[in-house]
């Protein structure tokens, strides 16, 4: 109660500042003049259909409602599954018979003049592929023997074989990848899609976080952040052991019905602050304080997997007891099945240098499939089943790929097979939502070095998961410091050959 008395007592004081008597006792032009100022630091962008419904919406006070795309969409919701540190594609899908040849052998010089490696020094030897390929399903899609699991629903997935990149270290690489810049402080995909289509579910959040092995993204946060969009639209992050998110449960002593009193008490107060300076950030808050409240009761309910079928946790491998990415897969089809509009799922441990056994090819990356193919597969036929998977667009991919001649530091050869980062070529998949199913596109030389046809930059995938979704990725904007800002900056196209 002291708590509110004292936000009482500031909203008082707020209203002696010189903003206040600008905007409510002058004639005017102190207001505009502020507006103009305030209108480059956040306020929404009404000069497109998108932005106006958005605008109407924390107009109205619900910046989370529903609204409708620009154009007829493919897909209603996102699972976006990335294994940060990065997979190696020459062991899983882009199958390169060529480089067993030159295994073994030093690595050409007019594939590292000029190029820039995260920790190659000198002149590194070649690295053969370490899985075994071959054909699956009626695509005849290539994937190897790391990916037991993943080979029997080959046919529902579209594979982009010559993604690119402009980043080699993990934390920019990966900013690059979610938020469109590799500079921290822009809204992280999840967030632009919510702030363009608001959530189907009043009682959890639209864009919801699951991490696991054992450690954040190299980025950290930020790559689920709101960047300078209202903070309604950053991601939650929901732990799978304990309490799902933190702090959101009664303290001790506190009833349901005292802490609805005091969440409507500051409710008045925050719109009464409203009233007077319009700043949309104050519905934010709004609207957080009433779905934290909801929350306590659909959060726990949404997380509990006791309710699930015994062979249904068989089929994903699950232990409903303990945290873990097969878990998590099978929670973002709870998920997305409850409206949550953007499913975020973050893996670490995908980074294999060669360093030590959990980070060679040849060991730790064969434990890292075991751990996640088994449930990724089952996610994809689960969706299915249940009639999901053709409004629910599944992306799954690392922030880059790896070399296709072994890492060594200082001319050394380290321990264990590794492959270091690389900029020029790796594989991101797709199933459902709108695109082909058993489809590849790109491809890259013989040695998958380079992207030689078809190549796919990191707008382009931004682009048409906006474009699935129904949107225009040029015209989903917000206006910020002086101009509109957007997911892909001022590059990327949509990957029309991809769409169903």
């Amino acid at each position: 109660m002291n708590n509110l008395l004292k936000e009482l007592q500031q909203a008082a004081l707020q209203r002696e500042t010189r903003r206040h008597f600008l905007h409510t006792c002058s004639t005017g032009l102190g207001a505009m003049a502020m507006g103009s100022v305030l209108g480059s630091c956040g306020f929404l962008d009404k000069s497109d259909k998108g932005s106006a419904a958005v605008a109407a919406g924390q107009a109205a006070g619900a910046p989370m409602t529903p609204r409708s795309s620009l154009f007829t969409p493919k897909a209603k919701q996102v699972i976006y599954i990335h294994m940060a540190g990065s997979p190696s594609q020459l062991e899983l899908f882009d199958y390169k018979p060529e480089l067993v040849k030159y295994n073994g052998k030093d690595c050409p010089q007019e594939l590292l003049e000029g190029k820039k490696f995260a920790f190659i020094r000198g002149v590194p030897k070649m690295l053969g592929p370490q899985g075994k390929f071959a054909q699956y399903g009626q695509s005849g899609a290539w994937v190897s023997d790391y990916l037991p699991h993943f080979q029997n629903v080959a046919d529902e997935v579209t594979f982009l074989k010559a993604m690119y990149t402009d980043q080699f270290n993990h934390a920019p690489a990966q900013l690059l990848m979610h938020t469109g810049s590799a500079r921290l402080g822009r809204p992280s995909i999840g967030s632009w899609v919510t702030y363009g289509l608001g959530s189907e579910n009043d009682d959890l959040p639209g864009f919801i976080v699951l991490a696991s092995g054992g450690k954040q993204p190299d980025a950290g946060k930020s790559i689920w952040g709101s960047g300078f969009l209202p903070t309604v639209y950053q991601g939650v992050q929901c732990r799978t052991d304990g309490d799902p998110v933190l702090y959101v449960s009664n303290p001790d002593g506190m009833s349901r019905d005292i802490r609805k009193q005091t969440i409507d008490a500051i409710t008045e107060i925050n719109q009464q602050q409203y009233n007077d300076v319009k700043d949309p950030e104050i519905l934010t808050r709004i609207s957080q304080y009433e779905m934290a409240f909801r929350m306590q009761m659909s959060v726990p309910d949404a997380m509990d997997l006791k309710g699930e079928p015994q062979y249904l946790l068989d089929m994903y491998g699950v232990d409903p007891n303990k945290g873990s990415f097969a878990r998590n897969c099978l929670l973002a089809r709870r998920l997305v099945e409850r409206g949550v509009r953007f499913v975020q799922l973050f893996d670490w441990g995908w980074d294999t240098h060669g360093t030590s056994s959990d980070g060679a090819i040849e060991i730790g990356l064969r434990d890292k499939c075991k751990e996640s193919d088994q449930a990724v597969a089952a996610l994809l036929n689960d969706l299915k089943q249940r009639g999901l998977l053709d409004e629910t667009l599944v992306v799954w991919g690392g922030e880059f790929g790896r070399t296709p001649m072994q890492e060594n530091r200082d001319g050394q050869t380290l321990p264990f097979m590794g492959r270091d980062h690389h900029l020029e070529a790796f594989t991101v998949w797709m199933a459902g939502g709108g695109v082909k199913k058993g489809f590849s596109f790109g491809e890259t030389d013989d040695i998958g070095y380079y992207g030689v046809k078809d190549k796919v930059h990191i707008h382009d995938l931004q682009a048409t998961i906006l474009h699935l979704l129904g949107f225009d990725h040029e015209k989903l904007t917000y206006q910020f410091q002086g101009r509109p800002f957007r997911l892909t900056d001022v590059a990327g196209k949509v990957i029309t050959p991809v769409l169903a």
